[in-house]
């Protein structure tokens, strides 16, 4: 994985857990990730079930055969970016690409793996700041929603 440009964003240690800085102007780069992500077979694009008002999640839809309970957050929600000025998204990966996509600075644990309360799969991803970062984002959320389907293991 390429490295992310720049250093790593500050982000808080609070719910909501939020990306504090280094925000693009507005949502649009977080919209073509979304719109991308929800045009896949078995995705449903809808309000998150745990996340700020105005976010928006990927679900697998029902009767879809998911994954193992560490590729959702909750319920059938995989991912889910956020909203109210802060463009980061929250995702489950499998473990085994992790440690990997963390040390290129693209992501970082959602701060309760890091108390014990949530599983390692539970990450934030760093909000795209221009179209390349789409792509990076895009293939994380693709990474995302493979491991939900139970393509890649914990």
């Amino acid at each position: 994985m390429a490295q992310r440009a720049g250093s790593r964003p500050s982000t808080t240690a609070k719910i909501p857990h939020s990306q504090t800085n280094q925000q693009p102007a507005d949502a649009h780069f977080l919209t073509q990730v979304l719109d991308e992500a929800a045009s896949w077979p078995d995705v449903v694009q809808g309000a998150s079930g745990i996340s700020v008002e105005g976010a928006r999640a990927l679900s697998l839809a029902d009767g879809v055969a998911g994954g193992l309970p560490e590729a959702f957050m909750v319920g059938r929600e995989f991912c889910h970016g956020h909203a109210q000025g802060d463009y980061s998204l929250h995702m489950t990966l499998p473990l085994e690409l992790v440690d990997a996509i963390d040390a290129s600075g693209w992501i970082e644990p959602h701060f309760l793996v890091l108390t014990g309360q949530l599983p390692r799969t539970h990450v934030m991803v760093y909000a795209p700041r221009d179209g390349q970062e789409v792509a990076v984002v895009t293939g994380l959320v693709r990474a995302s929603y493979e491991f939900a389907r139970g393509l890649a293991q914990a």
